[in-house]
């Protein structure tokens, strides 16, 4: 070996050990900040707003654009947002929620008594069959022939029974029924019910009444097929997810030491990688990704997200996510920012403040409230 060898030996494992030990005091300067954000008693507004206590300032984030937004560009401005809405809410006036998702299909009998949002069977998402029993049948018998047909594609169907006295219920054991209500959901975010999904229903149908002595009163499949599109069309429209970032202004952050962190903040770890925060109720409020690969060590932007028609308005959901926005950057030393890595300014979430009272009063108009059960079997 040469002394010119020997030479870049020596210099190419002098530059191997200096990259190795800037890696190792990039991962602890990491790891440090994130510990030193979280080492103080920092008062936790971020979190869930005490009971009783005043609300977080409703400064709302950028909306990860849905559907609704789609003539916009992924970082469309507030103004033309707002314009965009301004539109919908005309249109609503008009008649866009046409036609009215309460009214029955079509050719059917209007189950009236049955339609009650206390109940499993729901005439404004569900299609709705009536099963005439030939006899008052019991729970117990009915019940197996029932739990053979739980779905069709990805569209649940639940059962509900007209007991002795005239009430409606959900078919159980213990009970007599003279009649039957078969309710199939028309739509969900994926897609509305289809033919086949529908042609599927009926035969299966058809054999339980068969079995139970009962005959279905079956809806035209045309008048089912309009309104399970017009109601997806719907969802489409108000399939929105709002969420702000969180962007380091330096040393990115250590992901074992934060995800620890946040998970003594209130935060629940799930399998699939996103941390939650509860509403303590057993709902969600919000999720937080950390943007990292499962082998990433460090990370640079988190991100807050609100699935905006699953949480109710009264949960106040926007002005904790962005309570927790700014405590995070505050804490981490970041800066809350959009898609484009553009600082969120307070007019930008004053504006959309309104943009996101207009589209919780077009769920209310449309009879399909953010985070009742109705909006949380839609949009699923």
């Amino acid at each position: 070996m040469t002394d010119l060898q020997t030479s870049l030996f020596i210099i190419g494992g002098a530059f191997l050990v200096g990259v190795i030990s800037y890696n190792k005091w990039q991962e602890y300067k990491a790891k440090k900040s994130v510990e030193r954000a979280f080492s103080g008693s920092h008062d936790d507004v971020l979190m869930t707003p005490k009971d009783g206590g005043e609300a977080p300032v409703r400064h709302e984030p950028k909306l990860f654009e849905s559907e609704l937004d789609s003539e916009l560009d992924g970082r469309g401005d507030a103004r033309q947002a707002a314009a965009a809405h301004d539109d919908i809410e005309q249109s609503a006036e008009q008649g866009a929620l046409e036609p009215q998702f309460g009214a029955p299909v079509a050719g059917a009998p209007a189950p009236a008594p049955a339609a009650r949002r206390d109940l499993p069977v729901d005439e404004l998402i569900d299609c709705a069959i009536p099963l005439a029993l030939e006899a008052p049948v019991r729970g117990d018998k009915i019940l197996p022939a029932l739990q053979s047909l739980r779905h069709v594609g990805n569209k649940p169907i639940h059962f509900i029974g007209e007991d002795a006295n005239g009430d409606w219920e959900p078919v159980a054991h213990g009970g007599v029924y003279s009649t039957l209500l078969a309710g199939v959901q028309l739509a969900n975010r994926t897609n509305p019910l289809n033919e086949i999904e529908y042609s599927e229903l009926v035969s299966r149908l058809r054999q339980i009444a068969d079995d139970l002595g009962a005959e279905p009163d079956l809806p035209d499949m045309m008048e089912v097929m309009h309104t399970a599109r017009s109601l997806h069309q719907f969802v489409i429209e108000h399939d929105a997810q709002l969420g702000v970032n969180i962007q380091s202004n330096g040393a990115p952050w250590a992901i074992s030491t934060l995800q620890a962190a946040l998970t003594r903040q209130g935060f629940d770890a799930r399998p699939e990688g996103r941390m939650v925060m509860s509403d303590g109720e057993g709902g969600l409020l919000f999720s937080l990704s950390t943007n990292a690969s499962a082998v990433a060590e460090t990370t640079s932007r988190l991100t807050l997200l609100l699935d905006v028609p699953r949480v109710a308005p009264d949960r106040d959901g926007y002005g904790a996510m962005v309570a927790c926005g700014r405590s995070l950057a505050a804490r981490l030393g970041g800066v809350l920012v959009d898609d484009s890595n553009q600082p969120l300014a307070d007019v930008q979430l004053a504006e959309i403040a309104g943009q996101v009272d207009a589209f919780y009063r077009e769920m209310d108009a449309a009879e399909i409230p953010a985070g009742s059960v109705r909006a949380l079997r839609l949009f699923s």
